[in-house]
Parts: structure tokens; C-alpha cells; sequence
């Protein structure tokens, strides 16, 4: 059980080395870290010989809210989202490295309740942070750096999809959107559509069913499953079929429950495309199919548009 912090100072008063001890002491190392915080780099296992990679950026008033989540729920949001891109792979997640860049006015007891989140969300993954550097600025921004390990077999990507294959989502969908919607709207519930929204949920074992399945594809769903799909769609040089009567919306998710699980992004689900035939367990929710063409379609109508975009936002 963690201590509470020792005192309210702020980060300018602490200092920078002052805040990286009081950070990194908070860090469990997991089995990848050879050598953690403190030199001049982190070493990280790679049994495979290759390393999967990939990095988010979370700003202030663009990705999070300071009125509607804690420090503790950015920190497990942005581990979260990391994480799932690395699974996406067909990777186990190994580490995570952090640049966190603060206001000087900010708490240290704010500073470690991210960690506290970031780490433990990393457990639920397997994995740690291995350590990442801090400065000063006007606004939080959190750049999150994650690595996986494919365990020597080749990558889960999204080119790989095929006509005939069938197409199938693990995971929730729809609440982080729905969530989102209640706080924009100044409402306190369902209190777990707006926990979705402040803590996504990703199944981390999704990479490694999806791999002893047979996936053709993987993705994570980040942005919207259609647009993502989308994505999967385009790389793969194939269309993409969705029956909403099989979507796996949720009766919490109130009377605009399908615009939320087609469109809304942040529940960090998986979509994945599946041989004919594949006996997929009940966990996987088939929900349409890969056909000739390009593009996807919503019960034969072609999407036009939708889903998360950084710079259209």
C-alpha cells in the first residue's frame, strides 16, 4: 500500500532532481528493466532482437481535463493507450518511457498520483516504466514512449485482411464516448460511463488470443471503430462490411448507444479480421466481414467520415 505524500510543496519548490527521486522511488521495475532510472539511460531486455515502438502525446485541455480527471486517471489513460498499440502488434508490452512536462505551481502530490497511475496500469500489462525525463512549461504535457517484445514471431499488422475473412471486436465500446458526452453535458452518471472515460479498459490479452486465433489484422480501436476499420480497410487493399444488428452495444450506453460504439473513440477495444471459420471464443463479438472493394460500409451504406482527428478537433 502506498504512503500518502510527505508534504504539499510544489514542483518549483522541490526542484527537478528533487521530483525525480520522489517519482522513481514510486516505480516498481518489471523483469524487462535491466537498469532503471538514475543513469544516463534505462537498458531494456530484448530477447527477440527486435523492439515493437510506439509513442502518444496527452496535452492538457486537448486529451484530458483537470476538472474531470485526477491525476491518478491520467496516468492510468495515458499508460493505457500505449499499451494497447503495442498489444495491437501481436507484442507483449515490456516498458514505458515518460516525459512529463509541468507548470512549477504543480503539486508534487499531483505529480505522484500520475505515476502512481502510470505504474499501475503497467502491471495490468505486464510491464514498468523504465524511467524518462521532466521539465518545466505553461501547460502538462505527458509524451509516453511504449515497447513490446514479439517473442520471435513476426508483427499482428493492419495489411493483412482478406476478403472472407470475418471481422470481430474485443473489448467495450462506446462507453469512454459516452462518458465523454455525460461530462461535456455536466452530468455525474452512469457513474461507470464516465470511469470509462477517465480509466479505459483495453484487454491486454486481446494480442495474444488474436495471435493463437489466426488474426490476418489486428488494431487497436482509438479513434472510432469506424475510422479505424477504416484504416485496417486501406492498408489491407479491401473492403470493410459492419452489421450494426451484431454491434455489442451496451443498454447503459442510452438511445444513442450505436453512434457511441461506431464513432467514439478511447475505449482502446480490438478489432481484428478473422479467417471463415475461425471458432472464436464469446469473448470476440463478430461484427461483419471483408469483402472486395475499399472503404466501409454500415449495413451496405459506404461511412462518410467520423471518429477522431487531431488537427480537424
Amino acid at each position: 500500500m502506498r504512503t500518502e505524500p510527505e508534504t504539499l510543496e510544489t514542483i518549483g519548490e522541490l526542484g527537478e532532481f528533487g521530483l525525480i527521486a520522489r517519482l522513481t522511488r514510486r516505480l516498481p521495475r518489471g523483469p524487462a528493466v535491466e537498469l532503471g532510472p538514475g543513469d544516463d539511460a534505462a537498458v531494456v531486455r530484448a530477447p527477440d532482437g527486435r523492439t515493437v515502438a510506439t509513442t502518444d502525446l496527452l496535452v492538457e485541455g486537448r486529451h484530458f481535463r483537470l476538472d474531470w480527471s485526477g491525476p491518478y486517471d491520467v496516468g492510468r489513460k495515458a499508460a493505457a493507450q500505449n499499451l494497447a498499440d503495442v498489444v495491437a502488434m501481436g507484442a507483449r508490452p515490456t516498458v514505458l518511457l515518460i516525459g512529463l512536462a509541468l507548470p512549477t505551481d504543480t503539486s508534487v502530490e499531483w505529480a505522484e498520483r500520475l505515476y502512481d497511475g502510470l505504474a499501475d496500469e503497467c502491471l495490468r500489462a505486464g510491464a514498468s516504466v523504465a524511467g524518462g525525463d521532466v521539465v518545466g512549461a505553461s501547460e502538462i504535457t505527458i509524451a509516453v514512449t511504449a515497447l513490446g517484445d514479439l517473442g520471435g514471431r513476426p508483427p499482428l499488422t493492419r495489411s493483412g485482411a482478406r476478403p472472407g475473412d470475418v471481422v470481430a471486436l474485443r473489448g467495450r465500446i462506446g462507453y469512454s464516448s459516452a462518458g465523454l458526452a455525460l461530462l461535456s453535458g455536466g452530468l455525474e452518471g452512469p457513474a461507470e460511463l464516465i470511469e470509462a472515460h477517465r480509466r479505459p479498459q483495453p484487454p491486454y490479452e486481446a494480442g495474444e488470443e488474436a495471435r493463437a486465433l489466426g488474426a490476418t489484422a489486428l488494431m487497436d480501436v482509438s479513434d472510432g471503430l469506424l475510422q479505424d476499420l477504416g484504416h485496417i480497410a486501406s492498408a489491407s487493399g479491401v473492403r470493410i462490411e459492419v452489421d450494426s444488428a451484431a454491434m455489442p452495444v451496451a443498454d447503459v450506453l442510452g438511445p444513442d448507444g450505436l453512434g457511441h460504439a461506431l464513432v467514439g473513440g478511447e475505449d482502446h477495444a480490438f478489432a481484428a479480421a478473422f479467417p471463415a471459420g475461425a471458432a472464436l471464443p464469446p469473448a470476440w463479438t463478430v461484427i461483419g466481414n471483408v469483402t472486395e472493394g475499399d472503404g466501409v460500409a454500415v449495413d451496405g451504406r459506404l461511412h462518410g467520415g467520423g471518429g477522431w482527428d487531431h488537427f480537424r478537433r
